[in-house]
């Protein structure tokens, strides 16, 4: 694998994984190219192929830094909310954060279908991460089953989130950011 350039590296790669973030939450995995990863970023191919060896490669990294973005604001609530974080997570959860492109769409529901059909290699490494974030949400719960509570939380957001981007009707997008709003209070 070529180096980066002296004063490139971090910024590029930072710049690529921005970029494949977005891109592959747009296009999925079979809907964006190289070429198209390098030119989001304002890079060449030869400066993608500086820091990945394979589009599956930034396709593991993207993925793996959209679910640390979820999980970090999970920790974040947890933080600023101390007990009572839940609530006010899953009302930004279905409130704001629907409000962004899909570009910026979590990554839990926006990548799982691209990674349900992808290489050994990206379902472990997704695994992994997916564990992470599922025991960051059961750190912050309290009772029984907490981390069945968690998975279920975490499955009706997701759920939600990628069938209200789905629908044309904002009234049935309502409705499902509503019922999953109320099911998920109550787990």
């Amino acid at each position: 694998m070529a180096r980066p350039k002296k004063g490139e590296g971090g910024d590029a790669r930072a710049r690529l994984v921005e970029a494949a973030g977005r891109s592959f939450r747009v296009g999925g995995f079979g809907g964006t190219g190289v070429d198209g990863l390098a030119k989001e970023a304002g890079l060449t191919s030869g400066a993608f192929y500086a820091h990945f060896e394979s589009k599956a490669e930034a396709f593991r990294v993207a993925v793996a830094e959209g679910l640390a973005v979820l999980r970090n604001g999970v920790h974040s609530f947890q933080e600023r909310h101390g007990r009572n974080w839940r609530e006010p997570f899953i009302d930004f959860y279905l409130g704001p954060r629907m409000e962004v492109g899909l570009d910026e769409a979590c990554g839990l529901p926006s990548f799982a279908s691209d990674v349900a059909r992808a290489d050994e290699t990206t379902r472990t490494q997704y695994e992994a991460e997916f564990q992470q974030l599922v025991d960051a949400v059961t750190a912050g719960l309290r009772g029984p089953h907490a981390r069945q509570r968690a998975l279920a939380l975490l499955a009706i957001l997701s759920g939600a989130a990628a069938m209200a981007r789905a629908v044309k009707d904002d009234r049935i997008r309502r409705e499902i950011l509503a019922a999953a709003n109320a099911a998920a209070k109550v787990i």
